[in-house]
């Protein structure tokens, strides 16, 4: 990803990437039909459930990053958030936050962004109790966020580009 870039531009082709590892993995599951993965399949999935996972994590870091401009100091998200919900924005804000503690839980894994997204009384997608056990191997998916649900980056992206319009267009 560039700087030359704009933000719209950056979220398209991250989309566009994770729209194509959803269809590999699509494309690999079709093909089992039903039946258990090779060792092979497994490691494809995998790669692809995590190269999904890592654009979602780059893509709202490029988002902080490009907007932390339109504020002093301090956490972004929280900033933006804030601003939303005082101009009468309150499910852009609401959504914002969602995706901003995904993005933790993609990033750290179990912990209070994790426990807060679990405790969600209406969850935007799908969050998973985290496994007791070791910790995931460097290269795997977290699984703890389903980000093979198409409305998962989907929703990210339009997250993300609609808080950009607001803070573009100096409402922010």
């Amino acid at each position: 990803m560039t700087s030359s870039q704009t933000l719209p531009e950056l979220v398209n082709a991250a989309q566009t990437a994770a729209k194509a590892s959803q269809d590999r993995i699509s494309a690999i599951l079709e093909h089992a039909q039903g039946q258990p993965l090779s060792d092979a399949q497994i490691e494809e999935v995998t790669s692809e459930t995590v190269a999904i996972e890592l654009a979602a994590v780059d893509i709202f870091t490029v988002f902080e990053a490009r907007m932390q401009r339109h504020f002093k100091r301090g956490p972004l998200s929280r900033k933006v958030e804030a601003r939303l919900s005082a101009a009468g924005h309150a499910d852009l804000a609401h959504r914002l936050h969602q995706y901003y503690l995904a993005i933790n839980v993609l990033k750290h894994g179990a912990g209070a962004s994790h426990r807060e997204l679990l405790s969600a009384k209406k969850p935007m997608f799908a969050v998973v109790q985290a496994a007791e056990g070791p910790a995931r191997a460097e290269g795997a998916p977290s699984g703890l966020i389903d980000v093979m649900s198409p409305r998962f980056f989907d929703g990210l992206a339009e997250t993300i580009l609609e808080a950009f319009q607001f803070l573009e267009n100096g409402q922010g």
